[in-house]
């Protein structure tokens, strides 16, 4: 993705907005005990984030895979974030999965609020390293 540093800007504040947009979502349903939508929402507030931080950098991700792959390459495997946060994205990704497609299991409670908290500080952290990269 070829882009203007103001392009950027815009593209990585856009996409950081979506992610905190989410992540409210996300914690907006949990009181109606929606659970699938739920992780849907987490993943999405981490996807977008990452996303992000991914524009912010340079990086160009074609596929969900794709940005899964480049976190982990460029910021968990370099040190920038510990081994947790990108076992944190790829079991949100699965969790998504799993509510949308999966046809012989439902997610429950247990499932998927343990990762509220864990979400919004990846937001904050991977937002805070996005804009630093992009002054």
């Amino acid at each position: 993705m070829s882009l203007s540093a103001e392009e950027r800007n815009a593209v990585v504040t856009f996409r950081l907005e979506k992610a905190q947009r989410a992540y409210e979502q996300a914690c907006g349903v949990a009181q109606h005990q929606y659970w699938e939508t739920m992780a849907n929402r987490l993943y999405y507030a981490a996807y977008n984030a990452v996303s992000a931080l991914l524009i912010a950098y340079g990086y160009n991700a074609q596929t969900h895979s794709g940005v899964i792959h480049l976190f982990g390459l460029h910021f968990v495997k370099a040190g920038i974030f510990p081994p947790e946060t990108g076992r944190l994205y790829h079991d949100l990704f699965t969790m998504r999965l799993t509510g949308d497609y999966d046809d012989t299991y439902g997610l429950t409670e247990n499932d998927v609020i343990p990762y509220i908290k864990p979400v919004g500080e990846l937001i904050t952290q991977v937002s805070e390293l996005a804009k630093q990269h992009l002054k």
